[in-house]
């Protein structure tokens, strides 16, 4: 109970300071604009319709037949200028006056500005103002706090000398509360926006602390009657801030309505009347966000749903009696606060910051709310859940129309990446070990595929990071080895050494391969799919030849099998860079030529036993004769003759 002291006493206070701040505000602009002089507004306002007069004058003339040359045109006189003007209010515009000559056809002149006369506006003694001031306004402002004062104070002495009961009591804040709404309503027409706004705050605020004493503290009467008053209390403000149009008074009313569940709670699991007021009371919100296209309200009402849910969740949850109502109250939540965001976007309405993210936490936290709940007895309903959610958010971009600017582009970038999280995500929740790998590398391929024949900058980058898991995964967790290049290891890398290409092959294939952000990407792919294929034959080679010798020679028949693997690798690359004229594919060889003379200079002449040692510098000078060979004879056809 000391818990809400600290929530209910705060806001009290809060409101009745924003009161008071917001009326002292409200005197300075009053003050700024009484400074602004009234005759000079009035002068600029007569000389606007002057002109304006003039102007319609010249409009509706009609046109004049062309002079002849020898006639002489008689200026028109100049229009009368209005006297000045004296204090007081602006006097209708002046008629003009316009002398045309005898000539039928006079050109017409359109007179100049109007010169501007001289006001003196009479200044009215400063102590006439700063009495007004000090009798007509402090001393009124200073009155009613200082019977605010009293009656507070009355009312505690009251209190503690129990000459008011609690009855009285709950009845007096009751009465004042509801003072309060009719009292901020005339201070709204007198023209004090904020003070009112202000007071009507106070008097909710007031409201809620009688209704929670009188069925919590004094237990006057039942939580269902106190349950039902703030809820009372909640519409009328509402409704109060839908008839000024006022989104404060609206963030009161919502902050009361969440307010409420506390306020009136036994202490009980009361799922069912809990999450079904949520229900209301948020859809309540979303249909106040939808007519007046309040932004605050969206974060308060999303924000205050999660915490009750997660909250009773931390209390109350079991699952062997909640699981099933506990699941499709989650689902309704989430298609609560899916829904505005969605049809915005299909109606093409502007999506602001507040909808986008509104769209991806409320995604994401059914998503937790899922995997909390079902994770890890129920995985194939996890999994479809997650592939249903993949297929929704794919629906949702389908629909939403295209256009090329970027804010229209942005709500198909966030669903699309909301629909790919989804499918990554069911991957490792179903499958295990390298399965999990696999089904990365394959879809990854499948994203880059999709991007580069449609959405380009939207999936490719996603296709790569599965790309890069994949990698890591290999290399971390290798599957088992076996029989060569017949085993798991030897096909997960096969697999993925074929996704690359097959990436490799849409990027070639696509329009514009020959942009400078696309050929970095297809070297990018060259390379891993080189790099890869190089690194599971080399596996193979080296377990391969590992069985087939005995002691000590079979660590010589290792490295020599390397040596003279990777020298043929290179050879092959390097045929393959000269016949599709692939810079690319002759670098990469010539590199791996330099990686391989290294290895032979530094290690095998060391280590390496006499015959294989001249195995090993027999095939790797035969390969570095045959490439200089064909780059002397390049040269040789490029020479200018």
């Amino acid at each position: 109970m000391y818990q809400l002291y600290f929530i209910l006493i705060p806001l009290f206070l809060a409101g009745s300071i924003i009161a008071f701040i917001a009326y002292g505000a409200l005197n300075r602009l009053e003050s700024l604009l009484k400074s602004f002089p009234p005759n000079e507004l009035a002068f600029r306002l007569q000389q606007l319709e002057q002109k304006l007069a003039q102007l319609q004058k010249i409009v509706n003339a009609p046109p004049s037949e062309p002079s002849p040359p020898w006639a002489t045109p008689t200026q028109p006189a100049p229009p009368p200028l209005a006297a000045p003007v004296p204090p007081g209010p602006p006097p209708q515009p002046a008629k003009e006056a316009f002398t045309t000559s005898a000539a039928p056809a006079a050109p017409r002149i359109i007179p100049g500005p109007v010169p501007r006369p001289s006001l003196s506006v009479p200044a009215e003694p400063s102590h006439v103002d700063l009495e007004a001031l000090i009798g007509g306004r402090w001393f009124n402002r200073i009155g009613i706090i200082a019977l605010l004062f009293a009656v507070s104070y009355f009312l505690k002495l009251a209190f503690d000398n129990h000459w008011i009961g609690p009855a009285g009591r709950v009845t007096i804040g009751i009465l004042l509360g509801a003072l309060m709404l009719p009292w901020s309503q005339w201070l709204l027409s007198r023209g004090y926006s904020y003070f009112a706004e202000g007071i009507a705050g106070l008097g909710e605020a007031t409201l809620f602390v009688s209704v929670w004493a009188g069925c919590q503290y004094y237990t006057l009467f039942s939580r269902g009657t106190g349950f039902a008053a703030l809820v009372l209390v909640t519409i009328v403000m509402a409704a109060l801030a839908l008839w000024r149009d006022s989104p404060r008074v609206a963030f009161l009313s919502l902050l009361g309505g969440l307010l409420t569940p506390a306020l009136v709670s036994s202490g009980k699991n009361e799922q069912l009347v809990l999450f079904s007021y949520l229900l209301c009371l948020g859809a309540a919100a979303l249909f106040i966000i939808w007519r007046k296209n309040w932004q605050l309200l969206v974060p308060l009402a999303f924000v205050g749903t999660q915490l009750y849910f997660w909250q009773w969740y931390d209390t109350f949850y079991s699952r062997a009696g909640f699981l099933d109502r506990t699941l499709i109250f989650a689902t309704l939540f989430y298609f609560l606060y899916a829904v505005l965001p969605i049809v915005r976007a299909l109606r093409q309405l502007e999506l602001r910051s507040m909808d986008l993210l509104l769209a991806f936490f409320n995604a994401l936290v059914y998503g937790v709310s899922l995997y909390v709940l079902l994770w890890p007895d129920d995985r194939w309903p996890l999994t479809l859940l997650f592939l249903a959610l993949a297929g929704a958010h794919l629906l949702v971009t389908s629909l939403l129309p295209e256009s090329g600017s970027s804010a229209s582009a942005l709500p198909r970038l966030l669903y699309t990446f909301l629909a790919v999280s989804f499918f990554t995500f069911a991957v490792p929740i179903r499958l295990e070990h390298n399965a999990i790998t696999l089904a990365f590398a394959v879809e990854g391929t499948a994203l880059v595929w999709i991007g580069f024949r449609s959405l380009g900058a939207l999936l490719r980058p996603v296709g790569y990071l599965l790309f890069v898991i994949t990698a890591f995964r290999l290399l971390e967790e290798p599957p088992a080895a076996g029989t060569f290049l017949f085993n798991p290891r030897f096909g997960s890398y096969f697999l993925f050494i074929a996704c690359l290409g097959f990436s490799l092959w849409s990027a070639r294939g696509s329009s514009n391969a020959k942009q400078t952000g696309r050929r970095t990407e297809l070297a990018c792919l060259a390379i891993a799919t080189s790099f890869f294929t190089l690194f599971a034959l080399s596996l193979e080679f080296w377990d391969l030849f590992g069985r087939v010798a005995a002691g000590r020679d079979h660590y010589l028949a290792q490295h020599l099998s390397i040596s003279i693997f990777w020298t043929c690798y290179a050879a092959l690359l390097l045929a393959l860079g000269i016949q599709r004229q692939s810079p690319i594919l002759r670098w990469q060889a010539l590199f791996l030529l330099g990686i391989v003379v290294a290895k032979v200079f530094l290690f095998d002449l060391s280590f390496l036993a006499r015959a294989y040692r001249i195995l090993s510098f027999f095939i790797l000078g035969s390969a570095l004769l045959a490439v200089s060979f064909f780059y002397q004879r390049k040269l040789a056809r490029n020479r200018p003759h």
